[in-house]
């Protein structure tokens, strides 16, 4: 049987004692008290020191009931060891070997500080003096516990007492070799303790690849005749096979240190490789170190995979246009995606860990909490649509919240998914509009076949009344009025029925310059007379546009007679025509007339909406034209009031002065391929069509 460190130390001392006794008593009586007492410290840290490197394993894994075992078996195995109980961080007490319960008072009287090996103080209870040492149980730098044992030193002054009278009768050569051996002794375990602290320091600034147990002298192939070169532990020259899990040898138990050890007590390999206590603390602490090295290279992995799938994550997340957020159960945003923090107008750090109060005004807040508090309370999802914003920039949003559950099946928050849909409801809008204004469309081509009847009669008569009587009687003035407004009266059912039944377009390549002269001839005499100048700007070698000629032709006379109404005399239109790039052709129309007002710019293309005054327009003239416009594959823009440049080209001062703001009306056209034969205009054959 193999004697330990403590037995080995105690051997020595008695033989040195009996061999060489005494000594001189002043001096070696000092000295040995200082060596006693210096090794009884030793002792009391290396018990305290051993107890926290065992203890360091079941800290981590939380295994009180083997703590006990440890902190029990220090007590029981050293005499002089009064208790042992060991502190969490918080020091708090985890285990003790106090029979009738821990001593409260004992808790905090030492105390030690990361930076130190041990504190050491001498308590006094009254009966007895006892140093109580504390060491700290570090791992990989981080503090996680605190080992205290109390160490007796009523046997040390009793050993003290009973050496100062032996030293009496010592010789100096007893002084001299028994201070050579305890030179060699403390050498011998300092080297080794030593070593030991600085794998410690080592490990403590992070270095996991420190070695302190020294290379195998006996490898358990040799002992076992194994050749099993596939066993992890084959070819191992620093760890013994106790330690390592997975062995082949058939007298091994399955599984990890804790399963095994108690079965290797028996084997060979063991009888012949294990060592002393120093040794197998070495030993130890290797595979703790080899251990927690793989622990933490498996926790980089697994945070390394946990990172990546986050990023991908919110990468999905930050992609989609609908705004997802995700909040517990007392609606405290825990995450938020890109979406939603622009619809709400903060950052991601300005809303994670908020709640609605926080980002919202209380109503709004309040109702949302409600919603949520039914969808945690009954599991349902919550549908719904709504309006948010004021007035000048209210949004649609469809929003859904659905009940979030934990692996339990107990809801533990909600996620809410949203999008803004306010353009699917503008297409709504339209859309119900369109099918009004269809209605509207059918009734008025009834109303106006009807009407176009009897005004034709009305117009016949009165001109055949008109050539009986004498253009200077009250009669004919009377007749030629009924004429006028019956003419009127047609000309607005004939926009109605243009409006409602829209004719065949002949489709063919276009010049838009050829267009635009044919409908100025139409207009130049009219405008003429109210001293409306028309300024033409055409850019020549234009590609063709492919269209209707005459329906263009209409187009363009409406855009003509709109200035010219919006001018009314004393003002300037200006024409012009131009290229944009290969694939469009756009002309426009602008006017130093009074402008549209900024309240109804974005109705002026809305059939029968019109700014003229009664019996001036039917509102009809732009609805058509856009219809005309859209037929051909193009858009039509206005801007209200002018740029000013163009507004002082068109003499704005003059338009000032008519609380004018001007007018500009561009259509583009997309451009014909090349190699189309091109149709010349053929007239209006005198159509002049009545703008709103």
């Amino acid at each position: 049987m193999k004697l330990g460190l403590r037995s080995k130390i105690y051997f020595s001392l008695i033989l040195i004692l009996i061999l060489f006794g005494g000594g001189i008593y002043a001096v070696a009586s000092s000295i040995m008290r200082n060596a006693l007492l210096e090794e009884h410290t030793s002792r009391g840290f290396l018990i305290a020191d051993n107890l926290a490197a065992w203890a360091s394993e079941p800290i981590l894994a939380m295994d009180l009931l083997r703590l006990k075992n440890l902190v029990d078996e220090a007590v029981h195995v050293n005499e002089d060891v009064d208790y042992a109980f060991i502190l969490n961080d918080r020091e708090d007490v985890l285990v003790h070997t106090f029979p009738r319960g821990f001593p409260v008072e004992l808790q905090g009287v030492n105390s030690v500080a990361d930076s130190q090996d041990y504190s050491r103080r001498l308590l006094d209870t009254g009966e007895q003096l006892i140093y109580d040492f504390a060491v700290p149980v570090l791992i990989a730098g981080e503090r996680f516990a605190t080992v205290r044992i109390g160490l007796l030193r009523t046997r040390l002054n009793q050993a003290i007492k009973s050496l100062s009278w032996l030293m009496l009768l010592s010789t100096v050569l007893v002084a001299v070799l028994l201070g050579l051996v305890g030179a060699v002794l403390a050498r011998a375990v300092g080297t080794r303790i030593e070593s030991l602290h600085q794998a410690i320091d080592q490990v403590m600034r992070g270095n996991l690849d420190v070695k302190t147990a020294p290379r195998l002298k006996k490898n358990c192939w040799d002992i076992m005749q194994c050749d099993q070169e596939e066993c992890p532990a084959y070819h191992e020259p620093y760890l013994r096979c106790w330690y390592v899990a997975g062995t082949l040898c058939t007298t091994c138990v399955e599984g990890e240190y804790a399963k095994k050890i108690e079965s290797c007590y028996q084997c060979p390999v063991y009888t012949a490789c294990s060592g002393d206590e120093i040794q197998n603390l070495a030993e130890s602490f290797d595979f703790m170190v080899r251990t927690l090295k793989n622990h933490l290279s498996e926790l980089k992995a697994v945070g390394e995979t946990l990172s990546e799938q986050q990023q991908l994550l919110e990468t999905i997340l930050n992609a989609t246009p609908d705004f997802v957020s995700l909040q517990d159960r007392d609606s405290v945003y825990r995450a938020v995606n890109r979406a939603f923090c622009e619809i709400v107008g903060k950052s991601r750090e300005d809303i994670v860990g908020r709640t609605d109060y926080d980002l919202f005004p209380q109503h709004r807040a309040r109702a949302n909490r409600q919603e949520d508090l039914k969808v945690l309370s009954t599991g349902e999802s919550l549908t719904k649509e709504e309006c948010v914003g004021k007035a000048d920039s209210e949004r649609w949003i469809h929003l859904m919240k659905l009940p979030v559950r934990g692996g339990d099946g107990n809801i533990i928050g909600l996620l809410c998914s949203g999008r803004d849909i306010t353009e699917l409801k503008k297409f709504q809008e339209r859309l119900t509009q369109s099918q009004k204004m269809e209605a509207v469309g059918q009734l008025t081509a009834g109303i106006a076949h009807e009407i176009n009847t009897p005004l034709g009669i009305i117009i016949g008569y009165a001109q055949l009344l008109i050539e009986e009587v004498d253009e200077s009687s009250q009669l004919y003035t009377d007749l030629k009025t009924i004429e006028k407004h019956a003419q009127v009266c047609k000309k607005i059912v004939s926009d109605l029925l243009r409006f409602a039944r829209q004719s065949e377009s002949r489709m063919s390549p276009v010049l838009v310059n050829s267009v635009i002269e044919e409908a100025l001839t139409v207009v130049e005499h009219t405008f003429r007379l109210e001293r409306v100048k028309v300024e033409k700007r055409l850019e020549g070698d234009l590609p063709p546009v492919v269209g209707d000629v005459e329906k263009l032709k209409q187009a363009v006379v409406n855009l003509l007679n709109n200035a010219f109404d919006a001018i009314g005399s004393d003002g300037t239109i200006m024409v012009s025509s131009a290229r944009r790039g290969e694939s469009e052709v756009l002309f426009s129309v602008a006017d130093s007339g009074g402008g549209i007002p900024a309240e109804s710019i974005d109705k002026i293309f809305d059939p029968f909406f019109t700014t003229k005054g009664v019996g001036k327009g039917t509102g009809l003239g732009l609805s058509v034209t856009f219809g005309i416009v859209k037929e051909h594959g193009g858009t039509i823009e206005v801007q209200s009031p002018l740029p000013a440049a163009l507004a002082e080209h068109l003499g704005s001062g003059l338009a000032r002065e008519k609380n004018g703001r001007g007018t500009v009306f561009t259509v583009r056209l997309p451009a014909a391929k090349e190699g189309a034969t091109i149709v010349e205009g053929k007239g209006l054959h005198g159509h002049n069509s009545g703008i709103g």
